[in-house]
């Protein structure tokens, strides 16, 4: 097999040739590609540092927001029960303000009435006596036939009152 034979005349040449080949394409690529790739790499990676750090400034941000969002919620619950028991106690000034007018309006009623039954009962008593020494004139009269006078009635009933 002729082939063969000039396999070993032929393989120095082509062997050179790759060498040459490979050199190019390896110093081809080390020149121009590395570079971009690298570039590209490191800017990738500056991308996600800066994303990162955006990220946990956000965080912190969010976490301060977070807080001021509670002390503000804290403060106003503590206004909102302060404003509740300032008005509870005013609402029970006002209460027993009005408790005091109205238990001084009843007791002044009260007496009104005390006073009104008082005149209706001695105006009652009045008019009782009246009729008493009116009836007493007339059953003196028609018992005994004996004329009492009006006056001597009157002390008579006073007297048995």
């Amino acid at each position: 097999m002729p082939q063969i034979s000039q396999l070993l005349e032929v393989y120095g040449s082509q062997f050179f040739w790759l060498l040459i080949v490979i050199g190019i394409i390896y110093f081809g690529i080390a020149k121009n590609m590395v570079p971009k790739i690298s570039k590209t790499v490191d800017d990738r990676q500056k991308r996600i540092t800066d994303d990162l750090a955006a990220a946990q400034g956000a965080q912190d941000k969010a976490e301060q927001i977070e807080t001021n969002y509670r002390a503000s919620v804290n403060d106003a619950r503590a206004n909102a029960v302060s404003s509740v028991n300032e008005a509870k106690a005013k609402a029970a000034q006002k209460n027993e303000a009005a408790i005091k007018r109205a238990d001084a309006a009843i007791a002044k009623k009260a007496d009104e009435a005390d006073a009104e039954l008082k005149a209706a009962k001695t105006a009652a008593l009045k008019e009782i006596e009246a009729v008493a020494a009116e009836a007493a004139q007339a059953i003196v009269k028609t018992v005994s036939g004996a004329k009492v006078t009006a006056a001597d009635a009157k002390k008579a009933v006073k007297a048995a009152f």
